[in-house]
């Protein structure tokens, strides 16, 4: 039984230039920790991601939504997790500051998050294992799909898992071999060309076959001649992608993506603003075919169901601490999967939960094992850090989801 729930604001000060693009110059590396202390010892932990300042404020709505926790056995929250995330996310005081996206939405995904991590702990797995275990029905009994339903009801999604039990099989092997990660930390921001160079060479010889160089300068000569840098670097072979952190209007981002034509951008990352499905759908058509790739700041399920509709997201980057955590993410995967859409998720986790769950993606749902993006700045902090080898994501073993922090285990 869940007898309390604590929340803790964690910040961690970069170092260098590391984290920087072209939005946001000066991050603070941040989480709001809720961490559920059970009965039996356990303490499950989750967490949303911010830049630093309102960091306080996730904290203070996580404290409203644990409440709601208090009393609970973990497996009874879970037996139904869909419909409580329903009733949280709609609370009809709350919800008005949302709904379903900013402060409050990010501290459901903390408290949901936790869950998730109390539930693998309380049965002794890597959260990864416990969800290929669940049955169709039990993944979706966790899922809210309210607002989908034109386009995903619980009996397709059902459906859905179903029809790739019959393959799952096949696809367990990268459970030894390993998720394949790319590298987001060649081409930060405020970096010099030299040491996104140098920084290229380092990736090559850590067996990456990806990386990724921040774009959206005031000049755009600049962005040009660090692709231009990555790409020679990189060789012909390496996935080169480019990340403009929304900077640029429509009208930019038509005129600079064609320009960056020539390195061969595997993706364009945020080009414009993340609420804009319409120009960017306009922008996919313009710069074919350069492909986009999108959901860092998309907050919700109802945003990633419109830019599927609209066809312009070649690659959907849903990040569990950014929407309303692991329910969310899986929900937004399950339409991803009907569109054909791969999932690539943006890691402000650094990584650690979501290397559970592209490897659930892949194995329950059959999305391709592309890659998963790779931040190391945070490691040292994690009691299990995400181990990188080769470029390549090891599959994590300890129960729960990864998300332990050392300030708070100590």
């Amino acid at each position: 039984m869940i007898r309390k729930v604590t929340v803790a604001d964690a910040r961690f000060p970069l170092e260098g230039d590391a984290g920087s693009d072209a939005i946001h110059r000066d991050p603070i590396y941040s989480y709001a920790v809720a961490q559920l202390h059970d009965d039996s010892g356990l303490v499950g932990s989750g967490f949303a991601f911010t830049l630093g300042e309102g960091n306080d404020l996730v904290c203070k709505a996580a404290e409203y939504y644990g409440r709601a926790l208090q009393g609970k056995d973990i497996e009874e929250v879970m037996a139904n997790f869909g419909a409580l995330f329903l009733q949280l996310s709609n609370d009809q005081q709350f919800r008005w500051l949302g709904p379903h996206k900013g402060v409050v939405h990010l501290a459901l995904a903390s408290v949901t998050n936790a869950c998730y991590d109390l539930w693998a702990k309380k049965r002794g797995v890597p959260l990864w294992k416990l969800l290929i275990d669940l049955s169709p029905e039990q993944i979706v009994s966790t899922l809210d799909l309210s607002y989908l339903e034109d386009e995903l009801t619980a009996a397709q999604a059902i459906e859905l898992l179903k029809g790739q039990q019959l393959t799952k099989e096949s696809r367990m092997p990268i459970l030894e071999q390993g998720y394949p990660g790319y590298d987001t930390s060649i081409g930060w921001f405020n970096y010099s060309d030299e040491l996104v160079r140098e920084n290229c060479k380092k990736a090559l010889a850590e067996g990456f076959t990806a990386m990724k160089l921040k774009v959206g300068s005031a000049d755009p000569q600049r962005d040009i001649r660090r692709a231009h840098i990555v790409r020679e670097v990189a060789g012909p072979d390496v996935k080169v992608m480019l990340d403009a952190n929304q900077q640029w209007n429509l009208p930019q981002a038509i005129a600079i993506c064609n320009k960056l034509k020539g390195i061969d951008p595997y993706w364009v990352e945020e080009p414009t603003h993340p609420d804009d499905v319409n120009a960017h759908a306009t922008l996919a058509k313009a710069i074919a075919p350069i492909k986009l790739a999108l959901g860092e700041h998309v907050p919700n399920k109802i945003i990633f169901k419109n830019y599927l509709q609209s066809g312009s997201a070649s690659f959907i980057q849903v990040d569990a601490v950014r929407v309303g955590g692991v329910s969310e993410f899986i929900a937004v995967s399950l339409l991803c999967k009907k569109y054909g859409v791969p999932v690539v998720p943006h890691v402000g986790d650094m990584g650690q939960l979501h290397q559970h769950l592209v490897l659930f993606n892949h194995i329950a749902m059959g999305h391709e094992a592309l890659f998963l993006e790779h931040i190391p700045h945070l490691q040292k902090h994690f009691v299990n850090p995400a181990q990188i080898i080769g470029g390549v994501y090891k599959t994590p073993q300890v129960p729960g989801s990864s998300c332990d922090l050392l300030i708070l285990n100590n």
